[in-house]
């Protein structure tokens, strides 16, 4: 059991499959306290019920659409009521619709923006203040490698990952003296049923098949770093040494890489 993290009230977004559930579960085995946040309510009770059973702490779950501010606001007020201080944030919330510019409805740019950035920016906002006020906290912040290599198809989804990672750094500053620890995890694709809105065609999941992380595996590695001051976790990390090399030669890495690239 990790002593850091036992008896720390937790907070997940997108707490009800994937690499929030997961999260979930890791923290729960380490005896912190997991408050897990998503759209599907039956699928939280059914979380929270095999934590409790099987780790014997207690689990807490809210229903909240993260792409509705005004009802996420509320929910966070709520949490906040209810628990008091929070110890940890893990805003995991994401979503993707990978398509041309040229060819995407608004609508899916608008939701990709109000769940990746907005929901993220507002749940920090929020609870910012309570850290602060404790001295202490810890906010993780589930970003992408695509924040920091942008593709063909996934400008948008790139573009809100840009602003997480930036978003992050910036903020790590402002709080790190204050006792408040800031965190991106910047992942590869990861085996999850994200891609069934990202891409129904299937097409780009099994082009990365072999590449694709373990949702079990990552989410281990999050709560392994939970209370420390970890500036980035990247993963896997060959393809964060691929993004270090786009930053010093893009056009060289665009044009070498451009059939992998187009792979959406």
């Amino acid at each position: 059991m990790n002593e850091l993290v036992k008896d720390k009230k937790v907070l997940i977004t997108g707490a009800s499959s994937g690499i929030g559930k997961y999260l979930a579960i890791h923290v729960a085995r380490e005896g912190g306290i997991p408050i897990l946040v998503a759209r599907s309510a039956d699928r939280l009770a059914i979380i929270k019920e095999k934590i409790e059973a099987v780790f014997s702490v207690p689990c807490y779950w809210y229903k909240a659409d993260l792409s509705n501010d005004a009802e996420w606001k509320d929910v966070i007020d709520q949490i906040c009521y209810d628990h008091g201080s929070i110890d940890g944030l893990i805003n995991n919330a994401g979503m993707a619709v990978f398509d041309l510019v040229s060819e995407a409805k608004w609508q899916d740019i608008d939701r990709m923006l109000s769940i990746n950035v907005k929901s993220l920016f507002r749940t920090t906002h929020q609870l910012l203040p309570h850290f602060l006020q404790q001295g202490r906290g810890h906010i993780v912040n589930i970003a992408s490698q695509a924040g920091k290599i942008a593709t063909p198809k996934s400008s948008v989804y790139a573009a809100t990952k840009h602003a997480v990672i930036g978003f992050t750094n910036g903020l790590r500053m402002e709080v790190e003296s204050q006792g408040v620890y800031v965190t991106s995890v910047n992942l590869g694709p990861v085996r999850t049923n994200f891609f069934n809105q990202a891409d129904p065609t299937g097409a780009y999941e099994k082009a990365v098949d072999r590449f694709m992380l373990d949702p079990n595996k990552v989410a281990a590695e999050v709560v392994g770093h939970l209370f420390t001051q970890q500036r980035e976790i990247n993963m896997p990390g060959w393809m964060n040494s691929g993004s270090k090399m786009y930053s010093l030669a893009p056009a060289f890495l665009e044009k070498a890489m451009e059939r992998q690239f187009n792979k959406k």
